[in-house]
C-alpha cells in the first residue's frame, strides 16, 4: 500500500501571512490592505473632487467620491487580494436582485412609521407642519428626489464595505459570528465622526450593522441590505423626520422630539436610542418571514 504523502510543512513566514487552506493573504491582511489602497485612491480622488462644482450642499459630490473609492478600491482587492470576482460579494443582478431592494425598502418604512407611530402615541413628539405647507411643491419634490437619490448612493457605498468586502473577508478568515461582530463593530465606530455621536450611538449602529448582516446571511446576497439601508435613511429621514445618524437632513414631516433621549436617541436619532432594539427584532423578523421561501 501507498503511504498518503504528508502536506508540506509550511514555514513560519507563510503561517503569519498566507493562508491555510489556499494561496492567498490571510483575512487580516487583505482587510489591512484593502483600507490603505481605500486610503491612496480616496486621498488624489478627493483632491480631484474640490475642482468639481459642489452639487447642493456638497452631499451628492460627496457620495460619488465614496462611490469611486470604495468600488475602485474593493475590486482591485477583491480581484487580486482575495482572489474572487467582484460579483461573487453578492452583486448578481437578476429579478430576485430588484425584489430584495423593493422589500428592503418596504420592510423599513414599517420600522420606521412604528417608531413615529411609538414616539406619537408616548407623547413624546409633537409635529409641527408638513414641508408642503411652508414651500413650493415643486422644491418639495426637488428635494425629496436629491435625497433619494443620495440614499441610493449611501445604501450600496455603505453595504459594499460593511457587508460586502468587510464581513466576508473576516468570515473567508475566522466564521460568521465573529465577522458579523467585528465588522458591525467597525461600522459603529465609523460613524463616531457623524454630528452628536456618542459610545451609545456607535452601540446602535453596531445593532443595525447585525441587522443588515443577518439580511445578507438569509440571502447570500447584497441587494436587501441594500434596500433596507436606502429605506432606513430615507424613511427615517426625508420622510418621517428624524434626524439620520446625526445629520439634520430634509424633512417631509416638521416635528419636535421632547420624549427622554435614552428613548428617542436625541439630536442623532432613533439609532441611539432604546426605540431601535425592538424595531430591529421586527424587521429581523420580517426578513426570516420574506426570505423563508429559500430555506
Amino acid at each position: 500500500m501507498t503511504e498518503l504523502q504528508s502536506a508540506p510543512k509550511r514555514n513560519f513566514i507563510s503561517k503569519i501571512f498566507i493562508s491555510s487552506d489556499e494561496p492567498r493573504l490571510r483575512a487580516g491582511w487583505r482587510f489591512l490592505l484593502q483600507t490603505l489602497l481605500l486610503i491612496l485612491i480616496a486621498i488624489p480622488t478627493s483632491l480631484l473632487a474640490q475642482y468639481i462644482p459642489p452639487i447642493g450642499d456638497g452631499l451628492f459630490t460627496s457620495q460619488i467620491v465614496e462611490l469611486i473609492v470604495l468600488t475602485s478600491s474593493i475590486y482591485i482587492a477583491r480581484r487580486f487580494l482575495d482572489k474572487r470576482t467582484f460579483v461573487s460579494l453578492g452583486l448578481q443582478v437578476n429579478r430576485q436582485a430588484f425584489a430584495d431592494i423593493f422589500m428592503g425598502i418596504a420592510i423599513t418604512f414599517i420600522m420606521m412609521g412604528l417608531i413615529y407611530l411609538t414616539e406619537v402615541t408616548a407623547g413624546w413628539l409633537t409635529f409641527e407642519s408638513f414641508a408642503w405647507q411652508t414651500e413650493s411643491v415643486s422644491n418639495v419634490i426637488t428635494a425629496v428626489m436629491s435625497f433619494w437619490v443620495i440614499f441610493i448612493f449611501v445604501g450600496y457605498n455603505e453595504e459594499l464595505l460593511s457587508r460586502g468586502y468587510h464581513l466576508q473577508t473576516f468570515a473567508s478568515g475566522i466564521n460568521m459570528f465573529w465577522a458579523v461582530l467585528i465588522s458591525s463593530s467597525i461600522f459603529g465606530i465609523a460613524h463616531l465622526g457623524n454630528p452628536n455621536a456618542t459610545w451609545i450611538s456607535a452601540a446602535g449602529i453596531f445593532f443595525a450593522g447585525v441587522f443588515l448582516a443577518y439580511a445578507y446571511i438569509r440571502t447570500g446576497q447584497l441587494w436587501l441590505s441594500i434596500g433596507l439601508h436606502i429605506g432606513w435613511n430615507f424613511f427615517e429621514g426625508v420622510v418621517f423626520g428624524f434626524p439620520v445618524s446625526g445629520l439634520d437632513i430634509y424633512r417631509l414631516i416638521r416635528h419636535n422630539v421632547q420624549g427622554p433621549e435614552i428613548w428617542t436617541g436625541g439630536a442623532f436619532g432613533p439609532e441611539a436610542g432604546l426605540i431601535v432594539l425592538p424595531m430591529l427584532l421586527i424587521g429581523s423578523a420580517l426578513i426570516y418571514l420574506y426570505t423563508r421561501p429559500r430555506s
